[in-house]
């Protein structure tokens, strides 16, 4: 079965959670920026967590369908069609084939996570399919006339009407930020107490705005006016070292920048905190211009509130699973 791209959208990549156990090679991990919803999408179609699947930005594509299948979408709220009905989300749908599927503009939130039954085959480059649009890895964002090809299924999930949804979907509640006001969690870093009183006070007490320039390689955090600029007591002279996902750097400009799904895997910029990993998917869907608070965190709280929440994702596949099973 393949799929046909008759509209790219605006960033529409192929993605599943990524390459582990590259940093020694300078490769990072990048795939999908919300790995939760892109769990979820593979669930409801029976996939395993690491199928393939499209992560779509802010204004999606245009696909036709070649062959029956069953598709889920998950993550933020997007106005989205297939044919004339509008297509419901955090749910498995099965079309038709020759079916259209329209995903128009984001209503809310930044990604969402397209998942086809069987996953998406795509050539896997140190073993992930995941895009890498700043290091050029793993093919290239969608372009019209690209065809997907896609996996077999490897279950039959609980729709049995052809272009329709099943009878039930998920609560997003528990896995998506809605309003983007929630404030991120954060620790701080290595080079924190480095900061300078004023700095080390508005780090968690004024609102930040995710700046224009943002991208999947990282946020960079607009201070509330120009006045506001983070500074440290003493110049610092740093050498380069190992870099996460979530790590908050603080380039001489002042605005902080926090690293996301393609940062690189070194860097010499002060490390003034760290995002709790639970809280990257709800930092992943926020887009330019919407606003960042902190709350801080300390490390052994938000390592409890990680695996409390992967407990809990676990217990939710399981029973999707379950669901879908003939």
């Amino acid at each position: 079965m393949s799929v046909e791209v008759l509209r790219p959208g605006l960033l529409t990549t192929i993605q599943d959670r990524g390459r582990f156990g590259c940093a020694m090679l300078g490769v990072g991990r990048a795939g999908a920026m919300d790995d939760v919803a892109l769990r979820l999408a593979n669930a409801l179609v029976g996939n395993g967590p690491d199928a393939a699947a499209l992560e779509v930005s802010l204004v999606g594509p245009r696909l036709r369908f070649e062959a029956s299948t069953t598709i889920a979408l998950t993550g933020a709220e997007f106005v989205t069609r297939i044919d004339d009905a509008e297509l419901p989300m955090w749910r498995p749908v099965a079309v038709d084939a020759g079916a259209v599927l329209d995903i128009g503009s984001a209503r809310r939130g930044a990604r969402a996570y397209l998942a086809i039954a069987g996953g998406i085959d795509a050539p896997r480059t140190l073993g992930s399919a995941a895009t890498d649009v700043n290091a050029k890895l793993g093919g290239r964002p969608l372009r019209e006339g690209d065809r997907l090809a896609c996996e077999p299924p490897e279950r039959r999930d609980s729709t049995t009407s052809s272009g329709r949804s099943g009878a039930w979907s998920l609560d997003p509640r528990p896995w998506s930020d809605g309003d983007g006001t929630t404030p991120i969690r954060l620790m701080p870093g290595a080079h924190f107490d480095a900061l300078d009183a004023p700095s080390r006070a508005a780090l968690f007490e004024a609102e930040f705005r995710v700046g224009r320039d943002s991208n999947r390689v990282g946020y960079r955090l607009d201070g509330p006016n120009d006045r506001l600029r983070l500074a440290f007591d003493a110049p610092l002279e740093l050498v380069s070292e190992p870099l996460a996902a979530g790590t908050l750097q603080l380039p001489p400009g002042g605005e902080p920048i926090v690293l996301m799904a393609e940062h690189p895997t070194i860097g010499g910029y002060p490390r003034i905190g760290q995002v709790a990993a639970v809280d990257l998917p709800r930092l992943a869907q926020r887009r330019p211009g919407d606003p960042v608070r902190f709350a801080a965190i300390d490390l052994d709280t938000a390592q409890t509130r990680y695996l409390e929440r992967e407990r809990e994702l676990t217990r939710l596949i399981d029973a999707i699973h379950a669901r879908l099973a003939p």
